[in-house]
């Protein structure tokens, strides 16, 4: 009979049950990362029709107004904000998919198979606390310079070419400026604007073309490190993990624990959770007796059992839970020398 792979609140989960969790899991990911790809797909072609459908009118009939293409341009605009918001969706899913793909899947192929305990807390944090693993300004300059700058660049073409040809061929710079008027605004007001407008979807383009936070399979995770030709060599799977880009995004916090009964409580937080516990004195000026304060390093995931414990073994103690900026050390980040 296989061994349990663990044991918690009275379950024990068997090495093959973890293996079709696991497996029904990523299939399901895969399921929703489908269907918000196609989303993303249909905003795309909510742009590209509407596009098509206002420079066949513009162009049809010499007497239709260009301004149709300034609408159709705040229009292909507003599909692209709606998008970016698809996109953080589908890379919430992206994710998770790459976390199974690359330290669960990939480590089966190269024995022993071991899945890294940070890959663990990620994905938990993941499923536990969802959040979108991009900004909003990444995912608009992303869908940006993939799909909608090409036809922003056609509908700028389509506005020039309206106002210079249509009626009849425009003779000189003055009249184009004045036939790029609308309404009350004069020509060299909206050829200033469009101007601007496309500096700042150009800006915004190049401005997030250094954020790299997204970790879908657009992205490659790993930075240099042993190639191809090492796969199955000795250290290759825990040489490629230290270089995963999104191992080390799990919220982390520090425990504060005052109690009375320090050597209890430290040994199950010990054994139980595998984290370090740090003992100091304290003393409680209210009540004028000494207190053990334990610092107990763990991550979100953890909390719940941190608690649980502390309940267990002195329900009279204080627990402070806080977020850190950053903890560097042995189950943590690294602690790298400059």
């Amino acid at each position: 009979m296989d061994e349990a792979a663990w044991t918690y609140r009275g379950y024990q989960l068997k090495s093959g049950d973890f293996v079709t969790a696991m497996s029904h899991l990523f299939r399901s990911e895969i399921q929703r990362a489908n269907v918000w790809r196609q989303r993303l797909d249909t905003t795309t072609n909510w742009a590209v029709i509407a596009t098509g459908a206002a420079l066949s009118i513009a162009f049809s009939q010499p007497t239709v107004h260009h301004g149709v293409i300034i609408l159709n341009t705040l229009l292909v605009t507003w599909f692209l904000f709606i998008e970016a918001r698809r996109y953080r969706y589908y890379e919430l899913w992206s994710y998770r998919i790459r976390l199974m793909e690359t330290e669960f899947y990939a480590p089966m192929l190269v024995p022993p198979f071991h899945p890294s305990p940070e890959w663990a807390e990620c994905l938990a944090e993941s499923l536990l606390l969802p959040s979108f693993p991009i900004s909003m300004w990444e995912a608009f300059g992303r869908r940006l310079r993939r799909n909608y700058l090409w036809i922003f660049i056609i509908l700028a073409a389509a506005w020039i070419g309206k106002g210079s040809l249509f009626p009849t061929p425009a003779t000189s710079l003055a009249e184009f400026i004045s036939r790029c008027a609308v309404g009350p605004v004069s020509g060299s007001i909206i050829i200033g604007s469009g101007i601007g407008y496309y500096c700042l979807l150009l800006l915004v383009a190049v401005v997030t073309l250094g954020m790299t936070e997204a970790t879908g399979e657009i992205l490659s995770h790993y930075g240099k490190g042993p190639g191809v030709e090492n796969l199955g060599q000795p250290g290759f799977i825990k040489a490629i993990r230290s270089r995963l880009a999104f191992v080390n995004r799990r919220s982390q916090l520090m425990a504060v624990i005052i109690t009375e009964k320090p050597a209890v409580v430290s040994s199950r937080l010990m054994t139980d959770l595998k984290r370090g516990v740090t003992a100091m004195q304290g003393k409680g000026m209210y009540t004028g007796s000494e207190r053990s304060v334990l610092l107990c390093a763990l991550t979100v995931t953890e909390v719940h059992n941190l608690k649980s414990i502390v309940a267990q073994e002195d329900p009279h103690a204080f627990v402070i839970v806080s977020p850190t900026q950053e903890i560097l050390g042995r189950g943590f980040n690294e602690l790298i020398r400059n």
